[in-house]
């Protein structure tokens, strides 16, 4: 699973590098996520712009990190592309996730 992390100011920024966070690869996307989020960071955004594919899995390992990192931290998601979008809102995930339109705006909004 292709991760690639940045810090922008006090801000941990994972970007998801695949076009699926599936099943076959759901357990290793989570290894990695929990990896990288050791670095220390005030806020977490997982920009997941290239990804067009997930499924219950994905959805499941996105949600172990957002545990993985509570309460200290909040996983926020950014990018999201229709169809991973879709899953979101009808799941209600949606309504759990801090989720910004662009990469951009997440990193301008704290929180």
């Amino acid at each position: 699973m292709q991760l690639k992390s940045a810090m922008n100011g006090t801000t941990l920024v994972i970007r998801v590098a695949e076009d699926r966070i599936d099943a076959a690869g759901a357990i290793q996307f989570k290894e990695r996520m929990r990896d990288l989020i050791q670095l220390a960071s005030q806020r977490v955004i997982l920009d997941l712009g290239q990804v067009h594919f997930l499924d219950s899995s994905g959805l499941g390992a996105v949600v172990a990190v957002m545990k993985l990192l509570a309460p200290d931290r909040k996983l926020e998601l950014a990018g999201l592309t229709p169809t991973v979008a879709k899953v979101f809102r009808l799941t209600r995930m949606d309504s759990v996730f801090t989720i910004h339109p662009a990469l951009a705006e997440g990193l301008r909004n704290a929180g």
